[in-house]
């Protein structure tokens, strides 16, 4: 049996609940949950203020109602399913290092800031700084992937050292900004500025994209590579075609104020 969780009080202000992750609820039973603290606002509040707790805590858990406002949901989790079924707010899966989060819905910005393993999969879109590094941090997201099926916002990817991040709808702008390594997949529009000051990794798009002069093209070509990564998006139900696994590939490199080893791939139909 399953860990369900309703929110039955909508938080006026944001609600940070790092304590809704499997690890922290390993092993505790509904009253101890509900005692648990999280914070509203700067206002230390027992888990069980805004949400009721049934069932029993067995590595899955189920969150029901609008989270939009609830944040670091699921982080630094290293095993289990936290399945949202509804919004989530900003930091979800922050510093994830296993286990899968699933969001029914829309997710806030920041997610899974520096992420290590595991994976989030959102059936909506998503907000800025997708699998980023924070603010005067040089790694973002080192492993996992990260699956969005709607549009994100600016500069996903950023710092990114290894990993997957795949977006089904638009990007916005600054896709891998300051990336080492890793595969970003957009299948729909790529913003401006994608892989500024990129050193190695690959960004993938199935349109056209405005390139920063500091990119080069190199050829025309159909990456083996390719088919594997696409096919294993399908599965996960984004909107590939047979046409884009097995098409021809325009090959951008860059940054060259970097160290030029970076590569931007567009599809060409």
């Amino acid at each position: 049996m399953s860990l369900e969780l309703t929110l039955h009080t909508a938080p006026e202000v944001p609600l940070e609940a790092d304590a809704l992750s499997p690890d922290r609820l390993a092993g505790l039973d509904v009253a101890a949950i509900g005692k648990l603290t999280i914070f509203h606002g700067n206002r230390e509040c027992p888990l069980g203020e805004f949400f009721k707790v049934s069932g029993s805590a067995d590595g899955v858990i189920h969150v029901h109602g609008d989270l939009a406002m609830v944040k670091h949901l699921g982080a630094a989790m290293s095993g289990g399913l936290l399945h949202i079924h509804g919004n989530a707010g900003a930091h979800l899966g922050a510093a994830m290092r296993g286990g899968r989060i699933v969001v029914d819905g829309d997710a806030g910005d920041w997610v899974g800031p520096e992420m290590q393993g595991g994976s989030i999969h959102i059936k909506g879109g998503a907000g800025h700084l997708l699998g980023s590094a924070y603010r005067g941090s040089a790694m973002g997201m080192t492993g996992g992937e990260i699956i969005v099926h709607g549009s994100v916002r600016n500069e996903a990817g950023h710092g990114m050292r290894n990993g997957l991040i795949a977006v089904g709808g638009d990007s916005g702008d600054f896709v891998g900004v300051n990336m080492l390594a890793g595969s970003i997949f957009v299948l729909g529009q790529l913003g401006i500025r994608c892989g500024a000051g990129m050193k190695r990794g690959t960004i993938v798009s199935m349109h056209d994209a405005e390139m920063l002069p500091t990119f080069s093209r190199a050829c025309t070509y159909r990456p083996s590579f390719m088919r594997v990564y696409l096919q294993h998006l399908q599965q996960r139900g984004l909107p590939v075609t047979d046409a884009q696994i097995s098409g021809a590939y325009q090959r951008w490199c860059g940054d060259a104020v970097e160290l030029n080893r970076g590569e931007i791939l567009l599809y060409k139909p």
